[in-house]
């Protein structure tokens, strides 16, 4: 199978036009333009370009744990599900010890001197109900494909529009986008070493993450080579995410335990709606929870020694 639905010729098409050639090249000049400017505003601030960096980190790695499919063959379900487990593990304790704990510390500074256990807990509470919320309405209104549920967040008329390839870049970008919010609040909320734990943690459990990606993209019957570029091109939506994070965090330190409690809810729906399923959907509960016991370890050590 191609990485379209069915096959079909191509159509003609004539040469450009003078007046599209122009269009084309006034779209390439808007973008050199704004990629000028976006690059001198991430240079311009410390915050934001060490979040890239975090950012760019954890898309290298998810980019490097798909190369293996270009040599080898698949991997079996039961190593699919326990690093599937072992991903959950990893987020589960960044949401932890990197996101919840330091925004009840950041939302407890802002309540003053006074005892603001109580408003602080409720503030975070609420962060991390809308992070839910969020994610959940991204998936309910974004037409996109998991690889065993199958296609979410559409109509009949809108699947048929749709090519697969981009169902499936929707799905794995919605997976995506809650790591790298969370790498750029974890470098607005954190001090250095924390927010250096955070970003490894994550992008640890980026490689199996993208071996297995490639792997499930190859089973869904595209090409070797498309099922790794999609895998790699995934992951360039954390460093996004996380320059995301940081700029809207590092406006105001008041949204700060906001940001870090949204994070953590929207990975928390991450977890929960898609990780979870997807790697008990084939019987290997017990292998899927020990890799999340495994990777739920290691990011605690991470964080309590780095941090």
């Amino acid at each position: 199978m191609d990485d379209t639905d069915t096959a079909r010729p191509a159509p003609f098409r004539a040469p450009l036009s003078p007046r599209e050639w122009l269009g084309l090249a006034i779209v390439a000049a808007g973008a050199l333009v704004l990629g000028g400017q976006f690059w001198a505003f991430v240079r311009s601030d410390a915050l934001v370009w060490h979040a890239l960096l975090g950012g760019s980190v954890a898309a290298l790695a998810k980019a490097l744990g798909t190369v293996p499919v270009m040599f080898s063959q698949r991997l079996s379900d039961r190593v699919q599900d326990t690093l599937f487990g072992f991903g959950a593990g990893v987020m589960l304790a960044a949401c932890a010890f990197s996101l919840i704990i330091p925004g009840l510390e950041a939302a407890r500074r802002l309540g003053g001197a006074g005892d603001s256990t109580w408003a602080a807990g409720g503030l975070i509470g609420t962060a991390i109900l809308l992070g839910g919320i969020a994610l959940m309405a991204m998936d309910k209104l974004l037409p996109h494909e998991h690889f065993i549920k199958g296609r979410e967040g559409m109509d009949g008329h809108a699947a048929r529009k749709l090519r697969r390839t981009w169902l499936f870049v929707i799905a794995i970008a919605l997976h995506n986008l809650p790591e790298g919010l969370a790498i750029g609040v974890g470098y607005a909320g954190n001090d250095g070493l924390r927010a250096d734990a955070l970003a490894t943690g994550i992008a640890i459990q980026d490689v199996p993450e993208g071996l297995v990606v490639a792997v499930a993209l190859l089973a869904a019957g595209y090409r070797r080579r498309v099922a790794v570029a999609l895998g790699m091109a995934s992951g360039l939506v954390e460093p996004l995410g996380a320059v995301l994070g940081a700029a809207v965090i590092g406006w105001s330190a008041a949204l700060l335990p906001w940001g870090l409690g949204f994070a953590a809810g929207a990975m928390l729906f991450v977890i929960s709606h898609e990780i979870i399923p997807e790697s008990h959907r084939k019987g290997h509960e017990a292998f899927a929870t020990g890799g999340l016991m495994v990777g739920f370890v290691l990011m605690m050590l991470l964080d309590t020694a780095l941090g």
